[in-house]
């Protein structure tokens, strides 16, 4: 058999453009590994309908971010996957979970739905991190809004999108302050760390902000066992409060506003989640003017320098998630992973301590909202809003909730400035 050198050449190159466009296939970027994602939290007991709500907002942030080809690393371009854990609410589940993720090769993880399973977090992520440096984890908190994760126990590894409950706190507050008719409070909340800091704070506040209003009952409960609220809301009444403060959520906010309602109170209600999950409809048209809750965005708020973007962020979300049981949104969810692609395109990578540092430095705008962290404490600075309950079409609430026919009127505004506290965080970092 002869070979000439010209079919000799023809072969090699032949030869060389099938490795060539082998190894060019084994690296383009849709075969690139995914960022796996991890989120921890409460998918089924008496809360599990806030995990449902979480995950709707996290999946559709990472959506819009694996539409626009994911997050550019040194490898190239690679997609967000989001991986949910069920814990329970449970603090050994949490555990359970945490485990479960890093083995599945989860490097970040999400949670936020209580602020005890929040700090078994980091305590767990803490000891982890310093065991296994190969494998250490970044832990980005949506919810848990107990001061002390920002405090006396901030970790370098935690990061808060949401405000604390201070924070909220304050700004509640500072509407009632200017409300004349609230001479008396009652104060009732979960009986966990959140639950206890929100009366604790609760207190502070109205001793600053209004020393003339009197509390007339003071008073936990157990978190997610009371069925029935209405022994509660009878108390309520009966100690003739012309308000109630709240740090409730989820189940534990609707029944007891619905128990209100039943027994025939008619004070107003100041929350801190009063906006969402049920509780709108549950009290009905007796929280007209009456049901306040203070947020970081508000589906009605009308930001000056960028007037309609609310409108159309919240369009938006409603044409993804269009039964009106979903309609449950939150900006500072779509802040956090804005925050995160950029964090791990600036690092060139998604691992733990190149991620965290760029975190530290994170800026973020996104549908006319913004924020950026304060490396000092690793809290989130972001405007707070206070919102009024009213009917639909109402001035001022164009946007209801959940199909109720109940929305909220913006009534105070505070900038990201005006919203900070100062801290006590003495963080170690790597």
């Amino acid at each position: 058999m002869r070979f000439s050198f010209r079919a000799l050449v023809a072969s090699f190159f032949s030869w060389f453009v099938v490795v060539a466009s082998s190894a060019l296939a084994q690296t383009s970027p849709s075969t690139y590994p995914p960022i796996q994602l991890a989120m921890i939290e409460g998918l089924s007991g008496p809360f599990a309908n806030t995990g449902d709500a979480v995950y709707r907002n996290l999946a559709w942030a990472i959506e819009r971010v694996n539409a626009r080809g994911g997050v550019r690393t040194k490898l190239g371009l690679q997609k967000l996957v989001l991986k949910q854990y069920d814990s329970k609410g449970q603090n050994e589940e949490v555990l359970t979970s945490l485990k479960s993720a890093i083995v599945d090769g989860a490097r970040i993880v999400l949670q936020g739905n209580s602020s005890a399973n929040a700090l078994t977090l980091i305590d767990a992520i803490n000891k982890h991190n310093e065991r296994e440096p190969a494998k250490r984890v970044v832990f980005l908190n949506y919810s848990a809004v107990d001061p002390a994760l920002t405090n006396e126990r901030c970790s370098f590894w935690h990061f808060r999108f949401d405000a604390s409950s201070d924070m909220r706190m304050a700004a509640l507050v500072d509407v009632l302050k200017q409300d004349a008719t609230v001479k008396s409070v009652y104060l009732i909340g979960q009986d966990y760390s959140f639950g206890q800091s929100v009366l604790r704070e609760a207190k502070r506040q109205l001793a600053l902000q209004r020393p003339d209003v009197q509390v007339v009952g003071d008073e936990l409960h157990p978190i997610g066992r009371v069925k029935d609220f209405t022994p509660y809301a009878a108390k309520i009444k009966a100690s003739g409060a012309q308000a109630v403060i709240t740090g409730n959520w989820g189940n534990d906010l609707t029944l007891l506003v619905k128990a209100a309602k039943d027994v025939g109170y008619t004070g107003k209600f100041y929350t801190f989640y009063g906006n969402a999950l049920g509780a709108p409809a549950a009290i009905g048209e007796a929280g007209v003017g009456k049901l306040i809750a203070v947020a970081d965005w508000l589906p009605n708020y009308s930001n000056p320098k960028n007037p309609n973007a609310s409108e159309r962020f919240m369009q938006s979300f409603r044409q993804r998630f269009p039964k009106p049981a979903d309609d449950y949104v939150h900006m500072r969810m779509q802040l956090m992973v804005e925050a995160l692609a950029g964090a791990i395109h600036s690092a060139g990578s998604s691992d733990a301590v190149a991620v965290a540092r760029e975190l530290e430095k994170a800026k973020v705008g996104f549908a006319g909202q913004t924020g950026e962290m304060r490396a000092l404490d690793h809290q989130f600075q972001q405007p707070l809003m206070v919102g009024v309950m009213g009917r639909k079409g109402d001035a001022g609430v164009k946007f209801d909730v959940e199909g109720s026919g109940y929305g909220f009127k913006v009534v105070r505004s505070l900038s990201s400035f005006q919203a900070a506290l100062p801290t006590s965080c003495k963080m170690v970092k790597p």
